[in-house]
């Protein structure tokens, strides 16, 4: 988990690809893809094995960028939970602007599942909601959610403008329609609205433009075997317990 940027991004980089998260998620939320659960999820299978989990495990058959890319063509083949849309739409924006050579490089071995992601996919938390920008990842945290439906306990959701946030099963709606959404899976009777919480990421964008520099490309890092992690949430993150 990172805290503030690890060095200065370029203003220009970064700019770009907010804009490619943004363009990201809105193509997700046109792309025909549906809602579900881990227990109900789907994926294509001539590019992901979709795990008991309800994740998905990369073919190995078939490059990283290729399996990812698919999921923005063939939606209508793929149904899964926010988190998950998340990861999904912050590595479609790193492909297209690294390209597919770098991504494939520095990206093998995807597993898509909850907030598991590639150890190259640095994320930075900032913990200021005066600090967040479009771009960003958000949370909007239901605290009285139904227990009967974990599903509502919050929504990950895109920042697209400042009142603007694409959420997977949402879809595009403002700070107030979100928590209005939010409030119709509370317990009944309660009276604790849903809210947008302070916490935010984004990507380490200095460290993702390294990425596509061959010269300065970081060595390829170990990865976690994903059927002995212990993944737990705190806010819009979950951490991986080696």
């Amino acid at each position: 988990m990172g805290y503030g940027y690890a060095a200065p991004a370029d203003p220009a980089f970064e700019s770009r690809m907010r804009g490619e998260i943004i363009a990201a998620a809105r193509a997700m939320n046109v792309g025909g893809t549906d809602f579900s659960t881990f227990e109900n999820s789907r994926c294509n299978p001539r590019y992901w094995t979709r795990t008991g989990g309800g994740g998905f495990e990369l073919n190995s058959n078939v490059t990283p960028s290729a399996a990812i890319n698919d999921i923005f063509v063939n939606g209508q083949l793929y149904a899964f939970e926010c988190a998950m849309a998340m990861v999904m739409i912050l590595y479609k924006a790193t492909i297209n602007m690294i390209g597919e050579a770098a991504f494939n490089r520095n990206f093998t071995g995807l597993y898509l599942w909850d907030w598991n992601y590639d150890s190259n996919l640095k994320l930075i938390t900032t913990f200021n909601r005066n600090e967040l920008q479009p771009g960003d990842v958000v949370y909007f945290k239901n605290p009285d959610h139904d227990p009967a439906k974990p599903e509502w306990q919050g929504e990950n959701a895109i920042m697209l403008s400042r009142d603007s946030y694409y959420g997977h099963g949402l879809g595009i709606k403002n700070a107030t329609q979100m928590i209005t959404s939010l409030n119709r899976e509370r317990v009944p009777g309660s009276r604790t609205s849903a809210y947008l919480a302070d916490e935010g990421l984004h990507p380490d964008f200095a460290y993702i433009a390294s990425l596509g520099n061959s010269r300065l490309s970081p060595p390829i890092s170990a990865k976690v075997n994903v059927r002995t992690a212990i993944f737990s949430r705190i806010g819009t993150k979950s951490y991986i317990v080696r």
